[in-house]
């Protein structure tokens, strides 16, 4: 038998304050109407004092370890796939481990902004299937509030902060990732970028956001992929019993499904109450759903997302 990454558990972790549109509206000029129309979000959470990203992903971590059952001394793996770490550096991913009590494992970030979780994902997978991990664990955090600009209405209101954890291990029963497909093209950066660095300015900098044209490559380039990667698993759209995508914003959602003739039900979608959350946004949509009964024992999940760089992919995965 086949050895594949099986999803054994999930979990998620919020910031504590809920900022609504109308909320934020008394902040920036902007309103209610204006960000749902444009962008279907409602709502999204923003981290305070002494909420950090690997605060955020410790609580998530936590959660999903439990949800599969094991013990922090289980895990031999932790990925964390993030744009805004605690640090320069050390990886914010051995913060969570040893906020887990975990004396020793394999620990490291991987950057690839809204992609991160599926391209953390692939290198997990990679690993199990080769046998170099058992018990992993793949985590999308961001708090991505600190590096707004909150003068830019453009973009402040579409992010927010938060963290997704998930949890894979070996099966040879049919669970697990059955196909994946990554991409990047840095052509793109200008699109989608932050004006700062450690070895350009220094400084952490603040998103810059071209949207209507990141827009335009993103349902190309999400339908393109998903077609690609359901090739890989030998299936066809048919097969699908939920899309769980980057939630970015509710008009992309709806264009990538009716490119490929999914129905509008298949997606699951919680941008409207999370805002995008970058990494975070794929593993805190499919906790929702998992979570809620949606998703199934034996149930199709395709995970799709898209960011900055560009980067890009897709994953199937039987649950």
């Amino acid at each position: 038998m086949t050895r594949h990454a099986a999803l054994l558990g999930t979990g998620s972790a919020l910031p504590k304050n809920r900022v609504t549109n109308a909320e934020l509206a008394k902040r920036v000029d902007t309103s209610d109407e204006w960000i749902v129309e444009r962008t279907g979000i409602r709502a999204r959470y923003l981290a305070g004092e002494g909420e950090t990203t690997a605060s955020l992903a410790t609580d998530a971590a936590r959660k999903a370890i439990a949800a599969a059952g094991l013990e922090p001394s289980d895990i031999d793996l932790i990925i964390l796939a993030t744009a805004t770490p605690d640090q320069t550096f050390p990886a914010s991913a051995t913060k969570v481990q040893a906020a887990l009590g975990i004396d020793d494992c394999v620990a490291f970030d991987v950057g690839a902004v809204c992609s991160g979780f599926l391209y953390a994902l692939s290198v997990a997978e990679s690993m199990i299937r080769a046998g170099s991990a058992t018990n992993a664990l793949v985590i999308g955090a961001e708090t991505f509030s600190r590096i707004l600009d909150w003068d830019d209405r453009t973009t402040c209101v579409l992010f927010g902060d938060g963290a997704g954890a998930a949890v894979f291990g070996p099966a040879d029963d049919g669970r697990g990732i059955l196909a994946t497909k990554l991409h990047a093209d840095g052509r793109y950066n200008e699109l989608l970028y932050v004006d700062g660095g450690p070895s350009t300015t220094g400084t952490v900098g603040k998103l810059r956001m071209r949207g209507q044209e990141v827009f335009r490559h993103a349902v190309g380039k999400l339908a393109a992929v998903l077609t690609e990667v359901l090739e890989l698993a030998g299936m066809t759209a048919k097969d699908i019993d939920w899309v769980v995508p980057h939630q970015a914003n509710a008009r992309i959602l709806d264009a990538t499904a009716r490119k490929l003739g999914l129905a509008p039900e298949k997606v699951v979608v919680t941008v409207d109450q999370h805002a995008n959350t970058s990494a975070a946004s794929v593993p805190l949509a499919l906790d929702a759903a998992i979570s809620d009964g949606r998703i199934k024992a034996g149930d199709i999940v395709v995970l799709e997302a898209m960011g900055g760089g560009f980067t890009w992919g897709a994953s199937v995965l039987r649950y």
